[in-house]
């Protein structure tokens, strides 16, 4: 990998914090994720499963992690399977764990190879009553591929039949929301990356640029900080493309008068940044540019000190709305009729900014998280205002992540990167 060694402490509390919430005499097993295919013989970069690295650290393919916090014999409590390396797969793809470094890298000391699954299984089996099954219940998810997760579920359900089931999910979405301050370290990390892909770019953007150049600009910056890459598909929008949400095509030139949207983050050892800001190719916002600009960035600093804790998502998005509207209304893009008419439905400020202002984030981009449940001290979320006008040719977005505090306003943790006007103008110039 090319993130620096994770300090085990991380892996081990995470795994007392599940195992805490496990039922008597049950068992939780976890899987990697698979390589994915392409063609011929060519695959996908390997991504790890966010579960079974949030619980070891290992960044592999083919392991499995076992949880067995009753087993009579202490040696089984823990139990990691890892693919069998050897001097042929050390030359041909280069060196897998050994038990030694999966010890290191996890704090597991029961390691064994995989062609043991079975036969150690069985045993385990035996001594449980009830399977705790690693299933993808997040709110946005929309998965059509069978995962290795997926087919091993499948097996271990035909294969024991009469064991209870349960599921590892709802214990993995607050565990996983709540950050530990090495994960928070981490995440500031992959934000610092970013922050230098920005300020490299501001050096570099001027008229007749291609936006596939600055998609480019960024990743050099990243993989020069141990970065993997982009911890998600970038956008890099200029002018009208900015009102696409997700526009990632890239590939179209930059031209003098208008805007660029940038909602670019890096990734760092596995865990997501994700920034947006808006800046002019030319190097200068116009009045009106301007004044959209402003008006989206009073919503973010206002929105942003909504998010404390025992705050609920849905009730601070209602406010995020009013405060959008009163910013719409000066700017003279809806009047009090149409608020005055709007449906409850759809407010009329979702004309304009028709997306939500806050999501988790952490292992994921969209990380897990209980929406219904009150906000807690060290969740991470990003705080993502935006106004769309397509009639004018531009959209701006605004974006930083923050941790909540016990107390207080949330910690910015992209507090170092440019996002006031006249910076952004300065810096360019």
């Amino acid at each position: 990998m090319k993130y620096h060694l994770i300090d085990s402490s991380l892996f081990i509390k995470n795994r007392k914090n599940f195992t805490a919430q496990m039922k008597p005499k049950s068992l939780a097993v976890f899987n990697s994720n698979d390589i994915y295919p392409v063609s011929a013989d060519s695959t996908l970069p390997f991504a790890q499963h966010r579960d079974i690295f949030y619980l070891s650290g290992v960044d592999q393919e083919e392991s499995i992690l076992i949880l067995f916090p009753d087993c009579p014999n202490p040696k089984h409590r823990e139990i990691l399977f890892l693919k069998e390396t050897n001097e042929h797969i050390a030359v041909w793809e280069g060196e897998k764990l050994t038990k030694e470094a999966a010890l290191k890298t996890s704090g597991i000391k029961t390691v064994y190879w995989l062609q043991d699954l079975e036969k150690v299984l069985f045993e385990l089996m035996t001594l449980n009553e009830t399977i705790y099954i690693n299933t993808n219940e997040h709110y946005r998810a929309s998965v059509e591929t069978e995962t290795r997760e997926d087919r091993f579920t499948k097996w271990l359900k035909e294969k024991y039949p009469a064991h209870t089931v349960a599921k590892s999910n709802p214990i993995l979405q607050r565990l996983r929301s709540v950050k530990d301050q090495i994960e928070l370290d981490l995440i500031q990390t992959a934000c610092d990356i970013t922050e230098k892909g920005f300020r490299r770019i501001l050096n570099f953007v001027k008229p007749d640029v291609w936006e596939f150049n600055i998609e480019a600009e960024f990743m050099h910056e990243f993989l020069n900080n141990r970065s993997k890459g982009f911890a998600y598909t970038p956008i890099v929008a200029s002018g009208n493309n900015a009102n696409v949400l997700h526009y990632i095509e890239n590939n179209q030139q930059c031209k003098s008068g208008d805007l660029i949207l940038l909602d670019v983050g890096a990734e760092y050892a596995n865990y997501s940044s994700d920034m947006s800001r808006t800046i002019p190719v030319s190097g200068k916002f116009s009045k009106r540019q301007r004044e959209v600009y402003d008006a989206v960035k009073r919503v973010k600093d206002e929105a942003t000190k909504l998010l404390v804790p025992g705050a609920l998502w849905a009730e601070y998005h209602i406010e995020v709305g009013k405060l959008m509207t009163n910013e719409l209304l000066g700017l003279g893009l809806i009047d009090k009729a149409d608020v005055q008419n709007e449906n409850p439905d759809w407010p009329a400020y979702k004309k304009y900014f028709m997306h939500g202002t806050s999501h988790h984030m952490g292992l994921d981009t969209h990380d897990y998280g209980l929406l219904h449940e009150p906000m807690q001290a060290n969740m991470v979320f990003t705080v993502e205002p935006g106004i769309y006008i397509p009639d004018e040719g531009f959209g701006i977005r605004l974006e930083d992540d923050v941790v909540i505090q016990a107390n207080g306003e949330p910690f910015n943790l992209m507090h170092n990167i440019p996002i006031e006007a006249e910076e952004i103008e300065d810096l360019m110039n």
